[in-house]
């Protein structure tokens, strides 16, 4: 395990990461409601989808090919998560594959334990900063560079609709028992707490948890539970092992939703070239 000397948390620069954590609580005091919970279930697979298909397949690895508009509107699905911009996410996670659990790998639990690799990285003001050098074929989309500068502006939008939803179900649809304060609590705050969580769980847990199907030079594994609760990405050891493929998981019996929904986004031509694994790689895994 590396020191921690280096390791310093930027409270101030953090203070929206740690509000939304702290507004996670405030479910005790708005209470619940079907229409809140629905809300909050609902932003979190598409804000999921924004971060497994746009962010990770698409953006980090290009596993699939798309229209200039569509690719808008994964990088904004993306950022409405709160997770900074496509452009930073994808260099860090370039940076993730070249390095993988080696000490130059900002978040391997194998290197810098549990709580760095889960949250405390994401706190650090050193890893902050895009590397454009990574991102060179995205960073010449303004729109990118946009969306990249002004990383908040997505998921500020999101909070206010989401409240002007909760007035408006308050004052003209009250049989369904919400208001603007339980909305955006629940819709939006708890919603963003559990999409932070389930997609750090694959750089904390999925390098500890889990079967190794191929031997691969770090530590990645494959694990059922965080397929299911991340969309599929849980496959990490079929993912470390062959990562331009589009599905990661690699047989039918691997739950890989965001490869369904692409799937099915394909059918209508609005994605296309969906990369998979190629017949060698099958053969390898039977003989490992």
């Amino acid at each position: 395990m590396s020191s921690l000397k280096d390791h310093k948390i930027d409270i101030l620069g953090n203070i929206p990461f740690i509000t939304i954590h702290v507004s996670g609580l405030l479910i005790f005091w708005v209470g619940f409601s079907w229409t809140a919970l629905i809300t909050c279930l609902t932003l979190w697979l598409i804000r999921m989808f924004g971060i497994t298909a746009g962010y990770h397949r698409y953006f980090s690895h290009r596993t699939y090919k798309t229209t200039r508009w569509f690719q808008f509107i994964l990088a904004v699905l993306g950022n409405s998560s709160a997770q900074l911009g496509p452009l930073w996410w994808a260099a860090h996670h370039r940076h993730h594959h070249r390095y993988s659990d080696e000490p130059q790998d900002v978040h391997s639990p194998l290197v810098h334990g549990f709580w760095w690799s889960h949250i405390g990285w994401v706190m650090c003001p050193k890893n902050s900063q895009t590397d454009e050098k990574q991102v060179r074929d995205f960073a010449k989309y303004p729109e990118l560079r946009w969306l990249n500068r002004f990383h908040m502006a997505v998921p500020i939008a999101l909070a206010i609709l989401v409240t002007i939803v909760g007035v408006l179900f308050q004052e003209y649809i009250p049989q369904l028992k919400t208001t603007a304060l339980q909305m955006l609590v629940w819709g939006f705050c708890l919603s963003t707490l559990l999409l932070y969580h389930t997609t750090f769980t694959i750089n904390s847990l999925a390098h500890v948890f889990g079967y190794r199907r191929f031997d691969t030079p770090d530590s990645s594994r494959n694990n059922w539970f965080l397929a299911l609760i991340t969309l599929g990405e849980g496959w990490h050891n079929n993912h470390h092992y062959y990562p331009m493929s589009e599905r990661q998981g690699f047989y039918w019996w691997e739950i890989d939703i965001t490869h369904y929904i692409l799937k099915l986004l394909s059918w209508f031509k609005i994605v296309w070239d969906l990369k998979t694994p190629p017949k060698k790689i099958y053969l390898r895994s039977q003989s490992s």
